[in-house]
């Protein structure tokens, strides 16, 4: 077994009996010496116990912060069934939420259910130039010069593909609660091609149509079409700077996965009935 696979809480158990054999090794040496070597041991062997004490309690907060999680969603759902009319209470259990969720990301957890970032880590892997996952973000990358040929919307085979597996995990149990946000962007290099420019007048209008063709691959796979929101922002969000010819980072559709506050299906077609009714009512009387 390599030294890297062993457990990290049997580690230091490991270090006394290592420990024994480099002061065997070392032969006869003064007393202060093996006091000194003695006493920077045991010093290791507590910071490594402290450290996994601080490890264990990161996970419990996690562990913690994901419950709260949930069940600040299913009281925001519940809320909505309820049909009170009553905003503020929904404001505030919001409120809980954005700030549960935020708490997350600083502890490194990321948005996305374990399982969910195990099967995107391995989506990335089998298409790394298609494609790149950022698992604190909840987003993934599509590299739009491997995605689309030169100013169209039509979908590369390989980013077939990819979708195709992207749709899968999509719908799986740990995934299927999850909102889809598409965002296409472009670099600062204008369209100039009139049959280019005939389909997709601006940089803003193709990021927007890319965007719209990820999407449709993905409902064309069996995602429910209510979980998604697309837009674009052309070339006014860059990552990178932009030369002559522009930049390939910048040419790329992202995705976004965050956890679904608003129902879909006919929940949502009762919320949306639920919000009008509430409106006519709250409206002031003349």
């Amino acid at each position: 077994m390599h030294p890297t696979s062993i457990p990290f809480r049997l580690r230091p158990a490991l270090l006394l009996p290592l420990g024994a054999v480099v002061l065997a090794g070392l032969g006869c040496v003064p007393q202060d010496r093996y006091d000194e070597l003695m006493t920077a041991y045991r010093g290791k062997e507590q910071m490594l116990l402290s450290t996994q004490n601080d490890l264990d309690t990161a996970k419990n907060n996690e562990r913690v912060l994901r419950q709260q999680l949930l069940q600040a969603t299913e009281d925001i759902r519940s809320l909505e069934r309820m049909r009170d009319g009553s905003s503020a209470d929904l404001d505030r259990l919001v409120s809980d939420y954005d700030r549960l969720q935020r708490q997350l990301v600083e502890l490194g957890a990321g948005p996305l259910p374990a399982e969910v970032v195990d099967a995107l880590t391995e989506l990335a892997a089998r298409y790394p130039e298609v494609l790149e996952f950022d698992a604190q973000r909840g987003m993934i990358r599509f590299n739009a010069d491997f995605t689309f040929p030169l100013g169209s919307v039509k979908l590369s085979e390989s980013a077939r593909q990819a979708l195709a597996t992207f749709a899968g995990i999509l719908d799986s149990v740990g995934a299927e609660n999850l909102e889809i946000r598409i965002v296409g962007h472009t670099d600062n290099v204008p369209i100039s091609r009139p049959q280019t420019r005939a389909s997709h007048p601006s940089n803003v209008h193709l990021s927007v149509h890319r965007a719209i063709a990820v999407r449709d691959a993905l409902v064309a796979a069996g995602v429910a079409p209510a979980r998604f929101s697309v837009m674009g922002y052309g070339e006014y969000r860059p990552v990178a700077a932009n030369g002559r010819n522009g930049s390939p980072e910048n040419r790329r559709v992202e995705v976004f996965l965050t956890p679904m506050l608003v129902p879909s299906g006919p929940a949502a077609d009762e919320l949306s009935e639920t919000i009008v009714q509430v409106e006519v009512d709250d409206e002031p009387t003349k």
